[in-house]
């Protein structure tokens, strides 16, 4: 098959937009299948074999100068006005100007692909593109509406508030081209609920293909680093409840020596920095951003426990491959967690997200028992190398495009009839 990947943003070392592609774009070339992925800044890492089509924009949030106002001469189209209007009036542009390029490419190219599939993107542009005669599919791996409450939920002041109804705008236009949609993937069955509960999709268009775990993810070979705990977080954002696991460092190094270890890109005078500067937890924690793939496995593999304290999550795909590197979990019961752990206790402690209380204690148990994290450490890694494969995803997901392809084709049969 030839396929069009579109992600409107595929950074590679925060988020799983990046990840997803990468992965799945290597395993469907290595099916066979001729992949090109279509993406806006910030760009894709992706593997030999899979074509990049550069889609760009005016990089509205590009570092170190996100929110920047562009020159006059940077403005090619009526595409990039309406990006900057966007931004300018406190919306986000990129889902919506992403697809209005990316769709003129495709129907251009409309004879060169048998399928597009679109990641997350959900933007008026992919219906151009299905009208235009292409197939389409798309995945949602969470609906963004839980961002959305959580954020609203932390928002300290009214005027903060509004500013995240205008922010999160394009959940309209989201939730109306998912409802038109005749094929969506989604990563676990809480998304898949969710998605019907928020987007109002058809039950009958959606089918589950759980994430994968890149090979690279192995257990260490190294000592793991006494009272160290790893969390990982793609955002300074609420849902990511980092702010529940440092009051739980906090009053954990009290009585004991821990360090933790947080991958994320932190946002200067972010909540983050802010709780820590609170808590004054400076010489106890420590931030990693931007490092390899080889890094990060390491990273993981050194830490005596790793903590997922999330308030919702579509799938967690760091929750994986931590489970990959042998590293004992404590982690939320929220979203999908629940079914990347399996059962509590086997492979993680589950605790209610949110709780200071329970989080502490369980982490504290599970220090304090190194043959209970050693025997976590090997279920998890089992229960990965069971359920979690990138080859088994990509099948999956071509199986997904074939069904789509046929379907259509019979559709057109039958309008030419």
């Amino acid at each position: 098959m030839r396929i069009a990947l579109t992600s409107y943003r595929s950074k590679p070392h925060c988020g799983g937009q990046g990840i997803y592609l990468r992965h799945l774009s290597r395993e469907l070339v290595a099916l066979g299948h001729e992949v090109e992925v279509f993406s806006g800044q910030p760009y894709p890492e992706l593997d030999e074999g899979v074509r990049l089509t550069k889609v760009p924009s005016l990089d509205l949030y590009r570092e170190p100068d996100p929110f920047r106002i562009p020159k006059l001469r940077e403005f090619r189209d009526r595409i990039d006005v309406l990006e900057f209007a966007t931004m300018a009036v406190g919306g986000f542009p990129e889902p919506r100007t992403f697809f209005k390029r990316a769709a003129k490419l495709l129907i251009e190219r409309r004879d060169e692909f048998d399928i597009v599939h679109d990641n997350q993107t959900l933007a008026d542009g992919l219906i151009d593109v299905a009208e235009a005669g292409i197939p389409v599919i798309a995945s949602i791996h969470h609906p963004i509406t839980f961002d959305r409450r959580i954020d609203l939920a932390a928002a300290p002041t009214l005027r903060k508030k509004l500013s995240l109804q205008r922010w999160y705008g394009f959940l309209r236009m989201q939730k109306r081209v998912s409802q038109k949609l005749t094929s969506i993937l989604t990563v676990s069955e809480s998304s898949r609920h969710d998605i019907i509960a928020d987007f109002g999709v058809d039950p009958s268009v959606l089918e589950v293909i759980p994430l994968g775990v890149d090979d690279a993810f192995v257990p260490p070979t190294k000592p793991r680093v006494p009272g160290r705990i790893v969390a990982m977080a793609s955002a300074d954002a609420p849902m990511k409840g980092i702010a529940t696991l440092l009051e739980s460092v906090a009053k954990l190094r009290t009585e004991r020596d821990v360090e933790l270890v947080l991958v994320t890109s932190l946002k200067p005078g972010g909540r983050t920095e802010k709780l820590i500067d609170e808590l004054d937890l400076h010489d106890t924690v420590s931030f990693v951003s931007g490092i390899s793939d080889a890094e990060l496995v390491e990273l993981m593999g050194s830490a005596e426990l790793a903590c997922v304290p999330s308030l919702y999550e579509g799938f967690s795909l760091p929750t994986a491959e931590l489970m990959a590197c042998e590293t004992p979990l404590v982690v939320s019961r929220a979203g999908a967690i629940p079914e990347v752990v399996g059962p509590d206790g086997e492979c993680a402690v589950l605790v209610e997200p949110g709780d200071v209380g329970q989080l502490t204690v369980a982490i504290a148990e599970l220090l304090d028992d190194p043959t209970r994290r050693a025997q976590m450490g090997k279920a998890g890694r089992r229960r990965v190398l069971e359920r979690f494969s990138w080859r088994a995803v990509a099948e999956a997901t071509a199986d997904a495009y074939e069904r789509v392809i046929a379907a259509s084709k019979n559709q057109n049969t039958k309008e030419s009839a």
